[in-house]
């Protein structure tokens, strides 16, 4: 149940009687939007035009939304923030620079404009705006806009995509151990693009988790499906006395083994290959970290994840869930509409809110499950549980 609907359904999912007043008011409120005589009264009445026309804009944005993601990811295939990292520029050395005519290169320039991607200056030069200034200092996003090409093409028909779920899809075959029974097997050159998605990625979570919570009071961490270790080397940079441990597919886990090296972290970490839907997890941590995985699997699948992480810790010992999720409040688009459908091409999992990741907690045999709040919960939610027992949360001296 999301928080937007509290209160409406009791525990036996009847309707309360405040529920049903919200009911009624938003079937009338429906039934007067749809009339066109209230939207020409509502825009011409000076208490209710400025509602209309934020509606009005958000409903054209809705419209316009698929040209201006494209704006977004030319902008980043023509390097123009980093273009613009200098300094203000004209557009005739723009142009140049773009290798494009000024004409078209106004018309990128001036979209840019528009979506605060960059700005025009009070000399007419073009700089940085304040959006492309924020994604110029997280590579992982222009990653993601690279990648969404993919995800573009297998939306190009979107009621044939969810008509037929067992269609092959171009997210899928990049995700190639989601409904793959020997997953355990795929070669580094089967996993790799997904693995280095995952990583470029991976610093905003990170960041993310670590500011909502003290990973330095654990003695060890064990991060299950850790891929090329980018969590696990932003936890030790945080907690220097923090042991590390890496579980992943054999293919995976072989990346982050070199990637933990590479960061100088190999006497401190131990990485294991293995399959989390079937094969038992390494023990001898106190912590462990589950990010971005649940939402790529069905329930069962979560279950059987959540499973092999209780039987790994001790008593007492603690969970971490850190994954986009349903029902944030002011992050309701991201979970319900873009990794929904998002999911739905990649042909597996779904974004779960934290109430459902709580229940399957318990389910999974842990106690006391509760949202830990992040400081941007449209990049990651995060759910910490714990095993039965006393804490053992105490930092090895």
């Amino acid at each position: 149940m999301s928080r937007g609907d509290a209160g409406a359904v009791g525990p036996a999912g009847v309707a309360l009687p405040g529920g049903r007043l919200r009911d009624a008011f938003r079937a009338w409120r429906a039934r007067m939007v749809a009339r066109p005589g209230f939207q020409r009264w509502a825009t011409a009445f000076p208490l209710t035009r400025p509602l209309v026309r934020r509606e009005s804009r958000a409903l054209f944005d809705l419209c316009a939304g698929f040209v201006y993601s494209q704006v977004l990811l030319a902008c980043v295939r023509l390097r123009l923030f980093d273009l613009l990292a200098g300094g203000p520029k004209s557009l005739a050395e723009l142009a140049r620079d773009l290798q494009l005519d000024a004409p078209h290169a106004e018309c990128l320039l001036e979209a840019a404009v528009a979506l605060r991607l960059a700005d025009r200056r009070s000399d007419g030069r073009y700089g940085l705006g304040d959006l492309g200034a924020a994604l110029r200092a997280n590579p992982g996003i222009a990653e993601m806009v690279e990648h969404h090409a993919l995800l573009y093409e297998d939306l190009r028909d979107p009621v044939a995509l969810l008509r037929d779920p067992g269609a092959e899809t171009r997210l899928s075959r990049l995700w190639a151990y989601a409904r793959n029974p020997a997953s355990g097997a795929l070669e580094a050159e089967d996993v790799s693009a997904y693995t280095r998605l995952m990583a470029a990625s991976n610093a905003l979570v990170a960041e993310a988790v670590l500011d909502a919570i003290d990973i330095g009071r654990y003695r060890c961490l064990l991060d299950v499906g850790g891929g090329s270790g980018g969590f696990l080397i932003a936890c030790a940079r945080r907690a220097p006395s923090l042991r590390l441990m890496l579980f992943d597919l054999p293919a995976v886990a072989e990346q982050g083994r070199a990637r933990l090296a590479a960061a100088g972290l190999a006497a401190r970490a131990t990485v294991a290959g293995g399959d989390f839907r079937v094969d038992a997890l390494p023990t001898g941590a106190d912590v462990v970290s589950v990010v971005r995985v649940l939402y790529d699997h069905d329930d069962e699948t979560v279950l059987a994840i959540l499973r092999a992480a209780r039987a790994a810790l001790p008593a007492g010992g603690t969970i971490l869930v850190a994954e986009p999720m349903a029902g944030m409040r002011g992050a309701e688009a991201m979970g319900g509409a873009y990794f929904g459908f998002y999911l739905l091409a990649m042909r597996g999992g779904r974004a779960r809110s934290p109430e459902r990741i709580a229940s399957l907690l318990r389910e999974s045999g842990f106690v006391r499950p509760r949202p830990v709040p992040t400081r941007l919960p449209i990049q990651t939610g995060l759910v910490q549980a714990d095993a039965p027992g006393a804490s053992s949360a105490v930092k090895m001296t």
